[in-house]
């Protein structure tokens, strides 16, 4: 941390300057400090003094030194100021959000659970500590192992995992790998217990991980059986590995799954519902998209007196597009502009309940967004009189999935505007079905129940792109995958618990904590490690939950006993 000052040329030539209080960030990217603003001071020719001895006051009492100021006029020198002649500055590092992660980390059981596995596998009780390093990571400035090992932990204060080695890493993944399950339904459990969840709905949907590389696994090999070819949710075509998600209403994560890349949707369902049977979730109902809607799916789900609550594919229904859609009556309007009505098809074990759903919001957005790409087909249109199929305009127009769907050729290989899909898809403005075996769940429960499957999108961005940043995975041997994937699960299971407990984001969560770090200073003869002030906000999230802020003076020792 440090004052710097910035410079302004104006048009007349004249120069302005400002006093900014930065310190230095590695950008996650290119890995190059960049400097970030903590506080603007102003113009210098209009710079408050006093605010800065203010400030020059404050961090004295925090370090236990006396700043004077020489301007105060008491006609006596100024005492010396700074810090004494021998002590100096060896580092600073972050503390808040290492100390609220392992807190929460010990609150879930991780540590106890772990610490126990390790145990039985030869006492090695280096491999909790390891995966604690891991997990955390993932929440604060995801790396690889290496640099987990190599950089990250040389810049957050975590005295446990300072003798940690990079095999320490991989063997502590290899013993989760083992234990996965007995970890995952610990957490859960603690988890459910903490915040005392009722499971009454479990969401499952999947996602992609994508790798650099242009080949696929060999199916003979067994420990590399996982990387296959197949189209990412992102809708490109390379090796990758399916990741499958169970969370409760409020996004918390009960169990993943990691399966081959060429794995479709709708047939990993039979396994999720064989694994979690034997967690006695009691009669939770499952919620997923239409992707898992199948009538093997459906007859899986049933087993048991299971109940489903799964979407359906309108288009390509018949029985949806002709009476469902087609049926009359008005519609049961609810919160968050949602409307319903129900629709029984059949009887007896032919018999099927759907629910029509509508959104005048977002149909108008969608015929919105759908008259712009009519107007830009028709402006392409009229600007080549060529309307051949063979021209490369019209072939980069069929290509694209934007555009393709509302796109006729005529017999003579002239491209035209179908108006009759055009009209076709305004019928599903706004309108999504669902179908559901249970007759005891209310129309607005069943409605309001699948518009919260949502939930499982943000888990997804969290793990892929915003925070937890699953991909890049520089790992090649299937165990290794499976285990980094859980690894990011359980961080998103510590992020959750953050934000529900904190009613913030995790990202608003980690900012305010980063203020909170760990300087250490030494002398001829003794090392001190203190903290500096707690902010306002970073003190309601430590209240919110429950963790007890740390001592001024973290610790105290002679310089002998520690080189």
């Amino acid at each position: 941390m440090y004052l710097r000052i910035t410079k302004r040329t104006n048009k007349d030539g004249s120069v302005v300057e400002y006093f900014q209080l930065a310190h230095n960030e590695r950008h996650p990217d290119t890995r190059k400090p960049v400097a970030k603003i903590i506080h603007n001071f102003g113009r210098v020719d209009q710079l408050d003094r006093q605010e800065l001895v203010r400030l020059c006051q404050s961090i004295g009492r925090v370090c236990g030194l006396r700043f004077d100021d020489p301007l105060a006029g008491d006609g006596n020198p100024p005492a010396p100021v700074g810090l004494p002649a021998d002590m100096k500055i060896a580092q600073t590092l972050a503390f808040g959000c290492p100390l609220v992660i392992e807190a929460l980390w010990e609150k879930l059981g991780l540590k106890k659970c772990l610490e126990t596995i390790a145990q039985a596998a030869g006492g090695r009780t280096l491999l909790e500590r390891a995966l604690l390093a891991m997990v955390a990571n993932r929440l604060c400035m995801p790396e690889s192992k290496l640099g987990v090992w190599d950089r990250w932990l040389a810049s957050v204060y975590l005295p446990s995992c300072q003798e940690l080695k990079l095999r320490h890493m991989y063997e502590a993944m290899d013993v989760l790998h083992a234990n996965i399950e007995e970890v995952e339904k610990t957490v859960f459990f603690n988890t459910a217990n903490l915040f005392n969840l009722e499971v009454d709905l479990i969401f499952y949907d999947t996602t992609t991980a994508s790798f650099n590389v242009d080949y696929e696994d060999d199916d003979n090999d067994p420990h590399t059986s996982l990387r296959k070819f197949g189209h990412t949710k992102e809708g490109n075509w390379a090796p990758q590995v399916v990741v499958a998600l169970a969370v409760t209403r409020d996004g918390i994560p009960v169990r993943s799954w990691v399966l081959p890349g060429n794995t479709a949707d709708v047939t990993t369902v039979a396994k999720v519902r064989a694994d979690l049977r034997g967690w006695n979730l009691g009669r939770a109902m499952f919620v997923a998209d239409a992707g898992m809607n199948s009538t093997d799916n459906r007859a899986e789900l049933a087993k048991a007196c299971g109940k489903y609550l799964l979407a359906c594919r309108m288009a390509s229904i018949a029985e949806i597009k002709g009476e469902v859609l087609g049926k009359r009556g008005p519609y049961t309007t609810f919160k968050d502009n949602l409307q319903a009505k129900e629709v029984i098809i059949g009887d007896g074990e032919r018999r099927r309940r759907y629910i029509l759903c509508y959104n005048p919001g977002e149909a108008e957005r969608q015929a919105k967004h759908r008259q712009m790409i009519v107007e830009h087909l028709e402006t392409e249109l009229a600007s080549h009189k060529d309307r051949s199929t063979s021209a490369q305009w019209a072939i980069d127009l069929l290509a694209s999935r934007r555009f393709k769907r509302y796109l006729r050729t005529t017999k003579g290989g002239q491209l035209h505007i179908d108006r009759g899909a055009v009209a076709d898809a305004a019928k599903y403005d706004g309108k999504w079905v669902i179908e559901t075996n249970d007759d005891t769940i209310s129309l607005e429960d069943a409605a309001c129940g699948y518009k919260s499957l949502m939930v499982i999108e943000r888990c997804f961005r969290s793990l892929k792109r915003t925070q937890i940043k699953m991909t890049p995975m520089y790992h090649w041997a299937s165990r290794r995958i499976e285990t980094h994937v859980k690894i990011c699960v359980l961080a998103l299971q510590i992020e959750r618990v953050a934000e529900i407990s904190c009613g913030k984001s995790w990202y608003h969560i980690k900012r305010a904590l980063e203020t909170l770090q760990v300087t250490e200073f030494f002398d001829s003869k003794y090392r001190v490690l203190m903290r500096n002030e707690l902010t306002t906000e970073a003190e309601k999230i430590l209240k919110s939950l429950k963790i007890k802020p740390p001592p001024r003076v973290i610790q105290t020792s002679e310089q002998d006993q520690i080189l």
